[in-house]
């Protein structure tokens, strides 16, 4: 009995070392004689055996055999990219080559895998042919004898001449004929590309499915599909945007069909899944003078069933302001694509507006109506017409103010990123001539704000904003008080109090200026993936008249900040104080909120 257990012991033993020998991790090596680094990196990046064995993904035999034997291809194909064309790869497993051991039949265990590669000359181009060639169309210039044969060229080669005939309407180009020789002796790569044109086609049926509750014909006034015109890769990209542009819709897909029409139409299939109807949002921001600032609003994305949107504002601002009291505001627009023409949007909208300022508290409300314009991806216009009624408060008496506007912006943004830009620049113009009623004085009110941002290396952003205001036709005391124009606080001056820097009018009253100008610039550095910090300098200049005169007065303010990167844009944490202008040496403002400053 005690010999049988002793026996049975030894064969549980027996039993789990197998089982940890099979599982126990085995041995790699990778070599590549004479590669330099850049092709040794390229080399390891596309071996799965070093994924699986260096992140201890697996240790299991049949699927690290099944690595090894895919490695073969992975490897030359890596090997051609970077024009070695006569390398040899060898995989073994345990001694044995990889590619002999039967897939259906791997080891038990696996101890050690060694993979080398002899990666032999580089080659270089020697014959490069390809056609035919659109009119206007440039071939790489990688593509040409005596230049380092790497497949990726070729592929560049290939998809340059294709998309250059796609953009002509042929839309089922293709390479057709091709001759890829390797001259071993040479070290030559001679190659041969026909390319095959296909017939010009025109855009056909515009296929619709997948949308529930956005009707067909407004889909197709949204798009501005161009039916019956000659193909175009731009066309049917800008109608693919235009429709994502809504906001209606969470997936926009548009493909072509398969196969050209007959009579050498192509029919577009367009898949789109909607959106939820409606969406909730809020924002808060703080400063230690102008107090809190609390925001939401409500959005319906698809109102009357042609993708209107339907939009409600609410603000409430001076939470705690030690220079003015609580400010109100309710918004509304209504805004609807594809009006007219698929780049024109109407719009409509509301306000109701109650503000308590220093120099005067105000009580507005506004109607008005307009059309939005896409002239590019990057620049965009508007203009309206507006109606707009004040009761203001100031210098001890209350005014009522009515005006008749027309309101005309136009923007151009090239940002990489609307929060958190490190390159490209903002341009934004406004000019609002207004009609005075009932006493009220007429003139126009100008408006203009620019940014620009270069990075520097990785690490380093370089922001420059400027911006300028004017009020002409009319003296600014003549003018609503939120037509004027002040300076000092978050958006403006950074360090002073919010609207600090005014007219002085004598007798212990002040009021808006009727010109403005306002510089800030900021120097950023990313410490980490998550954290930022930013130094920065803002000046301003607030006017009596409508241009920058010996009447006007000035101030400055620096300061630190920090940021903390959520993926979205930054939470941002300002520090300023005065270092021109009132409150030098005594002032330190604290701002909080989301997104870059500017």
């Amino acid at each position: 009995m005690f010999q049988l257990i002793r026996l049975g012991l030894y064969l549980v033993c027996l039993t789990i070392a197998s089982g940890l020998s099979a599982l126990a991790e085995p041995t790699f090596s990778f070599q590549a004689p004479g590669a330099d680094a850049d092709l040794r990196d390229n080399l390891t990046a596309a071996s799965l055996l070093q994924d699986e064995i260096g992140s201890k993904k697996t240790g299991d035999p049949q699927q690290l055999l099944a690595a090894a034997r895919a490695d073969y291809g992975r490897i030359v194909s890596a090997l051609y990219d970077q024009g070695y064309f006569s390398g040899v790869v060898s995989i073994k497993i345990d001694g044995r080559e990889a590619a002999s051991i039967p897939p259906l039949s791997p080891p038990t265990t696996i101890r050690s895998i060694s993979v080398t590669v002899q990666p032999g000359g580089a080659f270089v181009f020697g014959r490069t042919q390809i056609g035919p060639v659109p009119a206007g169309t440039e071939v790489p210039d990688d593509y040409a004898p005596g230049k380092p044969a790497r497949t990726g060229v070729i592929k560049d080669a290939a998809k340059t001449v294709v998309e250059g005939w796609r953009q002509m309407g042929h839309a089922r180009a293709y390479v057709g004929e091709q001759s890829v020789v390797a001259d071993h002796n040479q070290k030559q790569l001679n190659v041969a590309l026909g390319i095959a044109p296909g017939p010009v086609v025109t855009f056909g049926k515009f296929l619709i499915s997948g949308n529930q509750r956005v009707s067909d014909e407004r889909i197709r006034d949204i798009a501005g599909y161009p039916l019956g015109q000659i193909y175009s890769p731009e066309a049917l990209a800008r109608s693919a945007k235009r429709l994502r542009q809504t906001g209606t819709f969470r997936s926009v897909s548009v493909q072509e069909a398969k196969d050209i029409n007959p009579d050498n139409t192509l029919d577009i299939e367009t898949t789109l899944i909607e959106e939820k109807r409606r969406r909730l949002g809020y924002g808060a921001e703080v400063s230690t003078v102008e107090g809190a600032t609390l925001s939401a609003f409500w959005i319906h994305r698809n109102l009357l069933g042609g993708a209107e949107r339907l939009r409600f504002d609410a603000k409430v601002s001076g939470i705690g302001d030690s220079t003015g009291g609580i400010d109100y505001s309710v918004g509304a627009r209504l805004t609807r694509p594809g009006t007219f023409t698929p780049t024109t949007g109407l719009y409509i909208e509301a306000l109701a507006e109650r503000k308590d300022e220093p120099d005067y508290t105000s009580t507005t409300g506004l109607l008005g109506f307009g059309f939005t314009k896409t002239v590019s991806d990057t620049l965009e216009a508007e203009a309206g017409l507006r109606y707009r009624f004040s009761k203001v408060t100031e210098f001890g008496t209350t005014s009522d103010y009515q005006l008749l506007s027309l309101p005309i912006k136009a923007s151009w943004d090239t940002r990489d990123n609307a929060l958190d830009a490190t390159k490209g620049f903002y341009v934004s113009t406004g000019i609002e001539p207004f009609l005075g009623l009932g006493g009220t004085a007429s003139g126009a009110r100008i408006i203009g704000d620019a940014r620009a941002y270069r990075q520097v290396g990785e690490r380093f952003t370089f922001a420059v904003r400027g911006q300028v205001g004017s009020i002409v036709g009319a003296s600014a005391t003549d003018v609503p008080p939120d037509f004027r124009f002040y300076s000092g606080g978050g958006g403006t001056v950074r360090g002073h109090s919010y609207q600090s820097l005014g007219i002085d009018l004598g007798g212990g009253s002040r009021s808006g200026g009727g010109s403005l100008a306002v510089l800030s610039l900021e120097a950023r550095a990313k410490i980490t993936e998550k954290i930022g910090l930013v130094g920065f300098f803002d000046y301003g200049y607030v006017g009596a008249n409508s241009f920058p005169d010996s009447t006007g007065g000035s101030h400055s303010g620096a300061g630190l900040g920090l940021r903390y990167n959520t993926g979205i844009g930054p939470i941002r944490l300002d520090v300023a104080t005065p270092v021109s202008g009132a409150g030098v040496g005594s002032n330190i403002q604290i701002y909080v909120g989301i997104g870059q400053s500017f």
